[in-house]
């Protein structure tokens, strides 16, 4: 232990971070040169460097670190202040497969906090924790923008839709029994340690691993539908009933279509009388300033 003149103690100093073996390192050495090309700025390429040792050892470790800082020219604190800034990398052992429960809003009053209640007493284990076998880490996330589909279960990123305490439970079974299981949309479900590799920027070469199937819900895609001029059926929250809503402007109209108040999507973009947003109305002076 070290300590200042003063006295202060400044704890034990820092071992250095093991090294890879010399294959291993050979090897993320080739990987890392061609991550590296494609950046005008070296420096760049620590995100999906940090991805490459993450799909090495299924987190990022000290030896990983020191790695990305080697091959970069950084610091090591430099990349551990990234490494532990973003949620997706993580700092310990965990499952081979994440399954996030998303707990936002819109999920959690489907259903979303009755289902990650349900996953920890069935599971055993508590928010960031990895099963005994080493197969499943459970957490709770946020919003993933797939609010039509509510609740939102995702598996290393992949999404399971509309999920309910039962499908839950059967999910992390099968995952951990080794079951086959098929996301709801999107590509083949893979280990998080090959997902974190697809994250590096490296191709998925598995037979049918990036078919993809489903799409965003009806509600996602009004706003597509209106973008393209064709008319949707929505539900204005002032009036609460449906209407045909064009585009404005949008070919056939007689004249622009000009929305009035009640025919906004939402309160929040409908014009306001305000001092802000109407020029013409300035507000006046407040009493005090009247005095």
């Amino acid at each position: 232990m070290t300590t200042t003149p003063q006295g202060v103690s400044l704890g034990m100093p820092q071992l250095p971070a093991p090294d890879y073996p010399d294959d291993v390192r050979a090897r993320l050495e080739a990987d890392a040169r061609e991550i590296v090309a494609r950046y005008p700025d070296s420096r760049s390429a620590l995100l999906p460097l940090l991805h490459l040792v993450q799909s090495e050892e299924g987190h990022v470790t000290r030896t990983g670190m020191q790695f990305c800082a080697d091959v970069l020219g950084l610091t090591t604190a430099e990349v551990t202040a990234v490494a532990t800034f973003y949620t997706m990398y993580r700092r310990g052992p965990s499952g081979d497969y994440q399954v996030g429960v998303c707990t936002n809003t819109l999920c959690a009053v489907m259903g979303g906090d009755a289902i990650f209640e349900a996953l920890q007493d069935h599971l055993g284990v508590g928010n960031g924790g990895t099963t005994d076998d080493g197969k499943v880490t459970l957490e709770h996330i946020e919003c993933n923008a797939a609010c039509d589909f509510a609740p939102v279960v995702m598996v290393n990123w992949e999404f399971f839709d509309n999920q309910t305490v039962q499908s839950a439970k059967q999910l992390v079974d099968d995952l951990r029994a080794g079951t086959p299981v098929e996301p709801t949309r999107g590509a083949r479900l893979c280990t998080f340690k090959e997902t974190a590799r697809i994250l590096a920027g490296f191709p998925d070469e598995r037979e049918g691993a990036v078919e993809a199937s489903g799409s965003a819900g009806p509600a996602s895609l009004i706003g597509l539908r209106l973008a393209k001029g064709e008319a949707a059926r929505v539900v204005h929250p002032r009036d609460g009933g449906p209407h045909d809503t064009p585009r404005d402007g949008a070919p056939g109209d007689a004249t622009p279509h000009d929305p009035s108040p009640s025919e906004h999507l939402s309160s929040h973009d409908a014009p306001q009388q305000t001092s802000a947003s109407d020029p013409s109305n300035p507000a006046g002076p407040t009493a005090e300033e009247g005095e």
